[in-house]
């Protein structure tokens, strides 16, 4: 599990789930480099496709993990 903070990661791999996303990320850099996170998110209405290789940033607050796309 990942301390509160905000984390540089790139996606790796996307699959559809249950009206939303399943994005498997790569954290880049700091303690948890090379750490895997799996993250649902509905935030992407989009083919999941399309997020593969994009950067990210991962949000956790009160242990519970967010993530945003970068365009």
């Amino acid at each position: 599990m990942l301390d509160d903070g905000t984390y540089d990661a790139l996606v790796f791999d996307a699959d559809d789930a249950d009206g939303g996303v399943t994005v498997e990320l790569t954290i880049l850099s700091g303690e948890h480099k090379g750490a895997v996170v799996s993250v649902s998110t509905d935030s992407w209405p989009g083919d999941p496709i399309e997020l593969l290789g994009i950067p990210a940033t991962i949000t956790v607050s009160d242990g519970r993990p967010s993530v945003s796309f970068e365009p």
